[in-house]
């Protein structure tokens, strides 16, 4: 198996990219190629670790690109007129099967328009979208469309149920995944336009295309276990992902803050530090890895454009499970069914 990775994309590219790689080189199986300026890379590498990259391990090898797509860079000019950039070269490595799985923390609008016209879209689907995996109460929630279709029609948040429910099946093994539709409100009547569209054609059409659906879901009750993806456009979802990693991140500072703030706290805070601990890593973000684009034909995953080393070594261990699950051939043939 060989894990491409995007080098040169991320707000803390190539530096984060480079040492997740070298993180998690010992614990995953398959190669691991760096896609970027190979001179930097090699010097990089060189500062970090003292010694070439080859002398790390001989699973690590490096694909030169000279261009960089940048995070304000339009989406399809960058795709088209950057061809030797890292992510055209991901892209094109992706398809010509020089690799298995694709990673890029780079710009989103880019990366989708890559897949799209690079990889291709699976028969019968309109749009990939991004499907994150967040912490839910004894269980996850997958959140789908998390950022990168930001205007949708009730067509393709019906197809988001259908791909989220297959995925959940075949990946997680959920035998009747229960998805919901991100709302103000639980009534029929409430929402937008889309929203209230997209929920009579999900009623409609659910029985047929095997969805369980449950109707719409308020942000609140989201992470109660009770549901198992939520449904949304690119817009919205990118807005509950950003809140929800942004309380997650405000929790964890607060009670830090509590137990830390003078002696007597810290003495009484010493029975409750391994559920604290338990608490932390189950609203630490970073643990689960990136986003996987549904609806690709190759797999190919969003790391977040702000990952440290930590988020891309978590990123490419799951990007491996990802292949070794067959979630992209599942998806493939029970869709395209």
């Amino acid at each position: 198996m060989k894990i491409v990775l995007d080098a040169m994309g991320g707000d803390n590219a190539p530096d984060a990219n480079i040492k997740g790689a070298v993180n998690a080189i010992n614990k995953v199986k398959a190669d691991i190629i760096l896609v970027g300026k190979e001179n930097i890379i090699r010097d990089k590498v060189k500062e970090f670790y003292g010694k070439d990259i080859e002398d790390i391990s001989d699973r690590l090898k490096i694909k030169n690109a000279t261009e960089t797509i940048e995070m304000e860079d339009i989406p399809t000019v960058a795709i088209k007129h950057k061809k030797d950039s890292s992510m055209v070269v991901g892209f094109k490595m992706l398809k010509e099967d020089e690799g298995d799985v694709f990673i890029s923390a780079g710009n989103s609008g880019a990366l989708l328009t890559g897949a799209t016209l690079i990889v291709g879209r699976i028969k019968g689907i309109d749009r990939p979208a991004l499907a994150g995996i967040l912490p839910a109460y004894k269980s996850q929630l997958l959140l789908i469309d998390s950022g990168s279709n930001t205007n949708c029609k009730p067509i393709n948040l019906l197809q988001f149920a259908q791909m989220s429910s297959i995925y959940l099946k075949n990946t997680y093994g959920i035998k009747n995944p229960a998805i919901g539709l991100l709302n103000i409100g639980t009534e029929e009547t409430k929402g937008n336009e889309l929203v209230r569209e997209s929920y009579q054609l999900l009623k409609e059409k659910a029985e047929e295309l095997n969805i369980n659906f449950v109707g719409n879901v308020e942000g609140r009750d989201a992470f109660s276990g009770k549901i198992d993806a939520i449904v949304t456009d690119g817009f919205t979802g990118n807005v509950f992902l950003k809140t929800t990693e942004g309380l997650g991140k405000f929790v964890k500072k607060s009670l830090t803050e509590s137990f830390t703030k003078n002696v007597l706290a810290k003495i009484l805070s010493i029975p409750a530090l391994p559920a604290i601990k338990r608490f932390s890593k189950t609203m630490d973000y970073k643990s689960y890895g990136g986003a996987l684009f549904l609806g690709v034909r190759k797999p190919v995953v969003k790391a977040h454009g702000s990952s440290d080393e930590l988020l891309f070594e978590y990123t490419i261990i799951q990007a491996e499970k990802f292949v070794e699950n067959k979630a992209v051939d599942k998806m493939k043939e029970q869709f395209e069914q």
